[in-house]
């Protein structure tokens, strides 16, 4: 329980770096191209579209509402979160690999990597999320007050994802095999994870495996926030307890696994 209390500590004394590195990094990293930040845009666009043409005009056909609401925005309600997630765990297990020579050069907890990483992540869910936001406003999907849950979402989102970041960032570095490991278990997750389909609609086994599935959860909280008006807050209470309990063990375990590590990941290099 200490190593927690002092992975959480550092987040908060350098939470003002965090965000300063965080908005650098969205800079420095569109310095050179013409379209800039609008690639934020752009990029799961594309994806959106991608995915339209081979799951909802080839798979489905005619029949293009989900829950009462169409299929394209049950698609991308799904694909923007999914998106987050995904590219949120890949950059945070790789962030101290990447700046590893920077974290023994300057004074700063690497721990604080992941977070910023976590941040540039948010900041392009934040763009993709305005456009939800948008088509939700305009049909009346959900009450006002369910948009408030987007605020539950990205703080469950941040505890899940940085305890499993904590685990792989040091697990990637002594064992290079871990992040190929990881890649597959994201691609399998992607199509384990109600993003273009239906629980309701489901097999039961694949009801079984959402039922244990965080990221369904996630996803299920992000809908419930912007179209999905069938209850006030998404699950039941188990599908909570469950979360957090699982998110809480991930954070036990993975800063336990930091310190012990932290300062001999150079001499694995």
């Amino acid at each position: 329980m200490k190593n927690i209390i002092n992975v959480i500590r550092e987040q908060i004394e350098h939470v003002n770096l965090i965000f300063k590195l965080s908005i650098y990094n969205m800079k420095s990293q569109y310095s050179n191209h013409y379209l800039g930040v609008f690639w934020n845009i752009l990029q799961p666009a594309l994806q959106v579209a991608l995915y339209y043409i081979v799951f909802g005009l080839g798979l489905r056909g005619t029949h293009q509402d989900v829950n009462g609401i169409p299929f394209i925005t049950h698609l991308i309600s799904g694909l923007f979160p999914w998106l987050f997630i995904s590219q949120s765990i890949n950059a945070g297990s790789n962030a101290i690999l990447g700046k590893l020579n920077l974290v023994t050069k300057m004074k700063f907890p690497s721990s604080t990597l992941i977070s910023i990483s976590f941040v540039n992540a948010l900041i392009n869910l934040l763009i993709t999320t305005s456009i939800v936001f948008a088509l939700s406003l305009y049909n009346h999907y959900v009450p006002a007050f369910h948009y408030l849950w987007f605020f539950y979402f990205i703080v469950a989102s941040y505890a899940l994802i940085f305890g499993i970041s904590l685990i792989m960032s040091t697990l990637i570095i002594l064992v290079r095999d871990m992040k190929n490991i990881l890649q597959n278990i994201i691609r399998m997750g992607f199509f384990l994870t109600p993003v273009f389909w239906s629980v309701h609609s489901a097999n039961h086994i694949l009801v079984k495996i959402v039922a244990l599935n965080p990221f369904a959860y996630l996803l299920g909280v992000y809908r419930n926030a912007f179209v999905d008006n069938s209850e006030v807050f998404y699950g039941t209470m188990y599908d909570h307890l469950y979360f957090w309990s699982l998110s809480i063990f991930l954070l036990v375990l993975g800063s336990k696994i930091h310190f012990k590590f932290r300062n001999k990941l150079v001499d694995y290099l």
